[in-house]
């Protein structure tokens, strides 16, 4: 039998209209279920539609890493939603390599082009609605590992990294118009993504299956644990946040 929620902020977000980018699965696909249990209005997208898209969210199959894949989200937002009120830039994602130097020149622009541009090209189609309306919320999903730049993900957590300086200068930028921008940074979650590139980064002879590497509160993350942050983050709870990086991560990185 489904269980209901008829608890406090169980309709939180009913009226909103929202776009989460890589929600077809893992951390995203959560970020939009919860989303649609809360009231909102969900359109979503991924390079291809899959079992595991929520039910209840309209979907659009779009590759953000080109231009024209943020054109037909923007496109596909203003047709089915009529606007865009909340935008979570989830998308992301990352190939490991033995190090640096082994990365090849067009992994450092795919990566660019997935975890970095595709946030500031989307952000440029859908924040000028919020502007003239003067209300809106943007979160960026970046990465609890920037601060620790390891070789084999340099191309990643640099990209990660250049997310969240935009964040922070857009948040500024935005501010004046009623429209808050935060980044939220997981850890090592639970997903079948994070699985896939530690199984990689094993065969390449990094990182380790041992449970002593978990995080200090003992578990992986869960992808609920990153949605509740980004609904916090975009809620009225946190009308007076902006600007700001969230990690949650179990405790596993130092904060930077």
């Amino acid at each position: 039998m489904a269980v209901v929620n008829n608890g406090p902020g169980a309709r939180e977000f009913a009226g909103k209209r929202v776009v989460v980018t890589g929600g077809s699965r893992g951390i995203g696909a959560a970020i939009v279920r919860q989303f649609l249990d809360a009231g909102a209005e969900v359109l979503t997208t991924a390079r291809a539609r899959s079992s595991t898209v929520p039910d209840g969210a309209a979907f659009v199959a779009a590759d953000l890493r080109t231009r024209a894949g943020v054109a037909a989200v923007a496109e596909a937002a203003q047709k089915t939603l009529g606007g865009v009120d909340i935008l979570v830039d989830n998308a992301g994602g990352a190939r490991p390599f033995r190090n640096a130097r082994d990365i090849p020149d067009e992994e450092w622009q795919d990566q660019l082009d997935l975890n970095y541009l595709a946030s500031v090209r989307l952000d440029a189609l859908l924040t000028p609605g919020m502007r003239e309306r003067r209300a809106g919320a943007v979160v960026h999903v970046s990465s609890a590992a920037v601060p620790t730049s390891a070789p084999g993900f340099l191309h990643y957590t640099a990209a990660k990294a250049a997310l969240r300086n935009y964040s922070r200068g857009l948040a500024l930028e935005l501010a004046p118009f009623g429209i808050r921008v935060n980044a939220v940074s997981p850890g090592r979650t639970a997903t079948p993504g994070g699985e896939a590139t530690r199984e990689q980064q094993l065969g390449l002879g990094g990182g380790t299956d041992q449970d002593d590497t978990r995080p200090p509160l003992g578990r992986d993350g869960r992808p609920g644990d990153i949605a509740d942050a980004v609904l916090f983050l975009v809620s009225d709870r946190a009308s007076w946040l902006t600007g700001r990086n969230l990690t949650v991560d179990g405790g596993e990185f130092p904060v930077g």
